[in-house]
């Protein structure tokens, strides 16, 4: 019978074989690249650290060390990572440089965090005051660039610039919320063009037109991460209002979620022709659930659903063939735009690949199973 584990350490023994080419970046391997620094990694990286902090278990540190070490120079400089692009998606992987800086006390883990922030502090934004996705998307924000961003940014902040930018980043949650979600089912659209100009927008509110799943997912762990972060002193009524704004938001994903325990690509479309119960957004919303309860931020209740989510991936994704585990049933990418000319429809979002073993379902499935193994502890 093999593990989760036993999965995990395959994904990493063949990653050791050559780190430029990692066995569980789908994406970099189908395009004939190399990785060097990218939010994919930085998903599986982080999970691995949080498998290193619930286990003790030496091999994830090193691992996790010895991947991020490769990309980051003597002198902070990181391989591939060009902040004059303004992607909130190469931020991602800087959380990672927070638990290496203080596991190894490597001055230049604290060196690359401090080149990432200077990206944010020059980050362009809409004229409401929200950072754009990417400097060739200009004025607009994705669901999935808070996930992206604002937990190194309030980590940063609460850590080396004794809180100056709170404010900051409190209202562009709040400006998110008041733009991107929809009322009716509390569930937050893909993208918002402050513009208005893009083609995927609507012309009165600028909006996308669906709710795709692990957006909504990056979304919900944007505000975990983020809560879990804040010092509270001095901010009591902002970290109450985020937290409100959190647990309305996982009680309106759990009223979407399927039998299966899992969720629908598009969550809105239940069981239509072509939609399919995805793994990474699934796993995320689990993680979510189980995290958010534990810390105390979700009612007991909400743990149900998370260990549902958990165990219906399992059932549904986790797969053995041929003495081989994979995860399956993960979209392999979504967005709006772009040289695809991605136009946010139904037809859009079930014509991505699904595939397997993709760092952007197996990481989140990694965060989802450290849960499981605390609740077990």
């Amino acid at each position: 019978m093999y593990s989760i584990e036993d999965y995990i350490d395959s994904l990493i023994e063949k990653t050791k074989e050559n780190l430029d080419f990692p066995a569980w970046n789908i994406e970099k391997k189908r395009q004939g690249v190399k990785s060097e620094w990218n939010y994919i990694d930085g998903c599986m990286i982080k999970a691995i650290l949080e498998m290193y902090s619930i286990t003790g278990d030496r091999h994830y540190f090193d691992f996790a060390d010895e991947y991020i070490s490769y990309r980051v120079s003597d002198i902070g400089e990181i391989a591939g990572y060009n902040w004059e692009k303004f992607n909130l998606d190469d931020i991602n992987a800087g959380k990672t440089l927070f638990e290496l800086y203080d596991l190894t006390g490597k001055e230049k883990y604290k060196k690359a965090m401090d080149q990432i922030y200077q990206q944010i502090l020059l980050q362009p934004r809409t004229r409401e005051g929200i950072f754009w996705h990417k400097l060739i998307y200009p004025a607009q924000v994705w669901l999935d660039g808070l996930y992206m961003c604002q937990p190194f940014y309030i980590k940063y902040e609460t850590r080396f610039n004794n809180k100056k930018n709170y404010p900051d980043i409190f209202s562009q949650f709040f400006k998110v919320h008041d733009i991107l979600r929809d009322p009716k089912t509390g569930l937050y659209y893909h993208a918002y063009d402050s513009s208005r100009v893009m083609y995927w927008s609507d012309k009165e509110t600028g909006l996308s037109e669906n709710f795709w799943l692990r957006a909504l997912g990056w979304y919900a762990m944007a505000l975990l991460d983020t809560l879990t972060e804040i010092d509270k002193t001095g901010y009591e009524a902002e970290y109450n209002m985020l937290k409100d704004i959190y647990v309305e938001f996982m009680e309106a994903m759990c009223s979407f979620q399927d039998e299966s325990g899992m969720w629908w690509q598009l969550p809105a479309f239940p069981g239509r022709e072509r939609n399919y119960l995805e793994t990474s957004g699934s796993a995320i919303m689990a993680y979510s659930l189980l995290k958010g309860t534990r810390l105390g931020l979700l009612p007991e209740r909400f743990v149900e659903n998370g260990k549902r989510a958990f165990h219906g991936i399992c059932k549904r994704s986790l797969k053995t063939e041929n003495d081989t585990i994979s995860l399956d049933n993960i979209c392999l990418v979504a967005g709006l735009g772009g040289k695809q000319r991605r136009n946010g429809t139904y037809d859009y979002y079930m014509s991505e690949p699904v595939v397997k073993d993709d760092a952007k379902g197996v990481g989140p499935f990694l965060l989802a199973y450290s849960e499981i193994l605390r609740l077990e502890k």
